[in-house]
């Protein structure tokens, strides 16, 4: 029998509903929900994908490891003694150096009753602020931005301006591929009135920019000095509300004279484009009936996040938009549920209910409502410095949950040693193929998507529920239960018992009611929220007070902030060059973003095949020019060097970055690639008011590396656990990487020699044996080492090492399942006889239809347009991710014919 969960996806901030069916205890399909408001039944290529991510025990953490000493492996533990392990040593630290000896590091990807339960316990029973989350990395800058200018954390915007806005302004946002369904609401509005205005601010031609109307390329980190042109240019052609500027904010004068000097001229070669680019995109914005800007990481993601966000934000209070439909900043959350861990205080510097830890009043009324005598008046340490502290020693044991930062953190070396030299690491992950999990002296097993129960809170502050369709996996359980059980524990060992514990939670829902009660009567109040109000009416925004029919769609509609004289304030942001500076050593300039079809670390959207297609290896953006002035060719190899570190990836030139600039995607990491990704090179200077990391900008060079020993392998099988036994070997070459098509695991690989042993330890990871099925060719001379082998004259795997000329025809034969015809003698010919070359693997671009990049340039050619080639191939017909590549690619044949 299939039974139907309405829940939410687990991914980005869009928070979209799906429809999970289940039968037998597992996940089958999943779909969009028609009725949820965020997604009206729209779902992108990750979404689709869910079900697949689920079907697999493979990679999950199933049950509780604990290892007595780092140089012995972690085996396998009942519940009880794992939670008494944690509970003691977190207990035993805390009472020989102190409650901020001890650390917490969570997740946006919590649901919110786990964040609650995790900020409680480090809060309200150990006493110390340090706990901090992955959103740190994500959305800190844009939250202390508008706590700035409006008084209050929250966009005062939500999804319906989608559609009401007559002008559109993406800046650092590539939301065609961040924010998927976001961007079809978008788009649906712009087709249905063309004269909809879309500016997109950009160091690269995205899918985003390539749609726009107006692209400013600028220079990386330069948005201040944008954003202070325009507005320079709206003041002093008259453009601003001054009526609305002197009714409802304050410096504004302050602001003028500090812009005073950025005209547009300057402004605009600041940023490397036209001044008339510029003036226009000021004209757009100041002249539109409602203007909408959208932005995420590239604005966030810098040690001057906070100025770019109030820059931006300068311009809709000068220009009145804001409070009204369609216009208004709205910040993209990275994470599903980012806001609901600002709403239970779950990150360093605040507490629960948007209380402050350095306001006193905050701390008094929080610790009553909690029932504890005082709450730590010391801020707590964020990201950065958390791991700077455990590196250090002072942080002596960290709790890591559902989150990754030995991959994700900037300067990820200096992590990843922070994380060697902790006393006690517990991580909590309902995956073990991650970067992260190898430090774990503790690893608990959390509970899944599609097996979990509470909340979360989307981009637009809309509260869903998240409901399980399965029971959990092994012996996983949810992350609220484990942080509950150890809480107790903790609290008898302390001695901190009360006439009421403070963690006598048994369901989410007693979690979810004494959060609700923490907001009441503060500025995202949620007193008449429920579960059973959820469950009837549905997903519903904040604030929603007791007696309310509704929460408020949008926020100072009346012009009424939520400051303490109700009026918002501006603030003069002045332009500052990124901290990691380019010189003669190091005069590129590296970003980093994501793909369209992964989503962070890869450890749900890596156990896919079909979500490879698109992009199967990391690879290192460069303009053509800049490749060509170093020799260099699609798919050479090159060393990225940083002051921090390195790392070898194969080069794209490619006419979507500027001169000067690289990008590299930010999710390849040490499961699928020889290095810990992009973030090896990375700079973790923060943002002085955020504290938020330096991720989007980087100052290197690039040097050609010759590495002539190569290596190409395939190996039929459960790809999830052959990637699990490759995996070890990637870091021994310089240069590696792994991706999956279905039940195929496909390897590359690259050094100056093969390592000692390497191709031995690679020959079992793959199950190669020698023996009669199995052909082999040596050459010690020539350093050629070759295997191959059949499964009923079918080849199953192979691995060719030294030279790789015939790997595209092996593994087109691998992928093909078919017999293979004539002499296995030839099967390491450069070619056979009578046969054409093969062809690399084809770029897949529509995921969901498996329609490849040649398909469709072929029918292009044949003249079809957008819609026929829907019609034709069925491309762009099933999530429509892929649709703003079918037109650029469209729009290309055009102005080349």
């Amino acid at each position: 029998m299939t039974t139907v969960t309405r829940s939410t996806c687990c991914y980005c901030g869009v928070g979209c509903g799906v429809l999970i069916e289940a039968s037998d205890g597992r996940i089958t399909g999943v779909r969009g929900d028609p009725d949820h408001p965020a997604n009206r039944g729209l779902l992108c290529s990750k979404g689709m994908a869910l079900a697949d991510t689920a079907r697999s025990t493979t990679g999950r953490a199933l049950q509780p490891e604990l290892r007595v000493h780092r140089d012995m492996p972690r085996e396998a533990v009942e519940w009880p003694v794992a939670l008494d392990a944690v509970a003691e040593r977190f207990a035993r630290i805390v009472e020989q150096h102190g409650p901020d000896a001890v650390a917490f590091y969570v997740s946006g990807q919590l649901l919110t009753e786990d964040y609650y339960v995790f900020n409680k316990l480090a809060k309200g029973l150990i006493g110390t602020n340090n706990i901090d989350t992955n959103s740190r990395l994500c959305m800190s800058s844009a939250v202390t931005a508008y706590k700035k200018a409006f008084g209050a954390d929250g966009p005062p915007t939500c999804y319906d301006d989608l559609e009401r806005a007559r002008t559109v302004l993406f800046a650092g946002s590539n939301a065609a591929w961040a924010h998927p369904v976001v961007f079809r609401r978008l788009e649906a509005a712009k087709a249905a009135d063309p004269s909809i205005r879309w500016i997109v601010v950009d160091p690269r031609r995205t899918d985003t920019a390539a749609m726009a109307d107006l692209h400013l390329a600028i220079e990386p980190g330069t948005d201040v000095a944008l954003f202070n042109g325009m507005l320079h240019h709206l003041i002093w052609e008259g453009l601003v509300d001054r009526a609305y500027i002197d009714e409802h904010t304050e410096g504004f004068d302050a602001l003028k004279s500090a812009v005073r000097t950025f005209t547009p001229a300057i402004a605009a070669e600041l940023c490397g484009i036209a001044e008339e680019d510029l003036i226009q995109a000021a004209v757009w914005f100041g002249a539109s009936d409602a203007a909408l800007s959208l932005y995420s990481m590239g604005l966030n993601q810098s040690s001057h996040g906070t100025d770019k966000n109030l820059a931006l934000i300068n311009l809709h209070l000068a220009t009145r938009q804001i409070g009204k439909p369609g216009a208004g900043p709205f910040s993209l959350t990275g994470q599903p549920n980012a806001m609901g861990g600002r709403e239970v205080g779950g990150m360093a510097t605040m507490l629960a209910a948007h209380r402050d830890i350095g306001n006193a009043a905050d701390r008094e009324e929080l610790a009553q409502l909690w029932g504890v005598q005082a709450l730590s008046a010391r801020p707590g340490l964020p990201a950065v410095e958390m791991f700077e502290a455990l590196r250090a020693g002072t942080i002596k044991a960290v709790w890591i949950v559902c989150t990754n930062p030995a991959h994700s953190m900037p300067d990820n070396a200096r992590v990843r040693e922070a994380l060697d030299k902790a006393e006690f690491v517990v991580v909590q992950e309902a995956f073990t193929q991650t970067d992260t999990v190898p430090y774990a002296d503790v690893l608990l097993p959390a509970a899944s998507w599609g097996e979990k129960d509470g909340t979360v809170t989307n981009s637009e502050r809309r509260i869903s529920r998240v409901r399980a369709a399965i029971d959990a996996q092994g012996d996983a359980k949810p992350d609220w239960w484990i942080a509950v059980q150890i809480a107790r524990r903790i609290e008898q060992r302390l001695d901190r018992q009360r006439e009421a514990p403070l963690f006598a939670f048994d369901t989410p829902e007693a979690i979810f009611n004494e959060h609700r009660r923490l907001t009441e009567n503060r500025d995202l109040d949620i007193g008449g929220l429920s579960y059973a109000l959820l469950d009837e009416r549905g997903p519903q925004q904040w604030p929603f007070r007791a007696g309310s029919e509704q929460g408020e769609a949008r926020r100072y509609t009346d012009g009424r902030f939520a400051t303490d004289d109700g009026r918002a304030r501006f603030h003069a942001a002045r332009y500052q060059p990124p901290a990691d500076a380019i010189n003669a050593r190091f005069p590129l300039r590296l970003t980093s973003g994501r793909l369209r079809d992964q989503w962070h670390g890869m450890s749900r959207t890596g156990r896919i095949g079909r979500l490879f297609m698109h992009a199967p290896e990391p690879t290192l953006d460069i303009h053509p020019g800049d490749a060509a002035r170093r020799g260099l060719s699609e798919g050479d190899l090159v060393r990225v060097i940083s002051r921090r570190g390195e790392l070898v990836l194969p080069v794209r030139p490619t006419d979507d970055v500027r001169s000067g600039t690289l990008f590299a995607p930010m999710h390849w990491n040490a499961q699928f690639m020889s290095s810990g990704g992009v973030n090896e090179v990375t700079d973790p200077a923060v943002d002085p008011d955020s504290l938020q990391p330096e991720l989007k900008h980087a100052a290197v060079r690039i040097e050609p590396v010759a590495l002539p020993w190569h290596v190409a392998a395939a190996r039929r099988g459960d790809a999830l656990a052959l990637q699990a036994a490759v995996q070890p070997l990637l870091g021994a070459c310089r240069y590696a990487a792994l991706a999956i098509e279905d039940d195929l695991l496909i390897l590359r690989a690259a050094d100056t020699a093969a390592p000692a042993g390497w191709l031995d330890r690679l020959y079992a990871a793959l199950d190669l044996p020698s023996g009669d099925d199995t052909l082999e060719y040596r050459d010690a001379r020539r350093g050629l080492d070759k295997r191959a082998l059949w499964r009923e004259n079918v080849i199953h795997g192979f691995v060719l090492a030294g030279e790789v000329r015939q790997a595209d025809t092996l593994f087109a034969a691998v992928r093909s399942g078919e017999p293979w015809r004539g002499s296995r003698l030839s099967v390491f010919a450069a070619r056979r006889a009578g046969e054409t070359a093969s062809a690399p693997r084809e770029r897949i671009v529509c995921s969901c239809m498996q329609i490849s990049e040649t398909q469709i340039q072929a029918a292009i050619a044949r003249g079809a347009s957008m819609p026929e080639l829907k019609t034709s191939l069925g491309c762009g017909t099933v999530c429509g991710s892929c649709v703003t590549e079918l037109r650029r690619m469209c729009e290309t044949a055009a102005i080349g014919g």
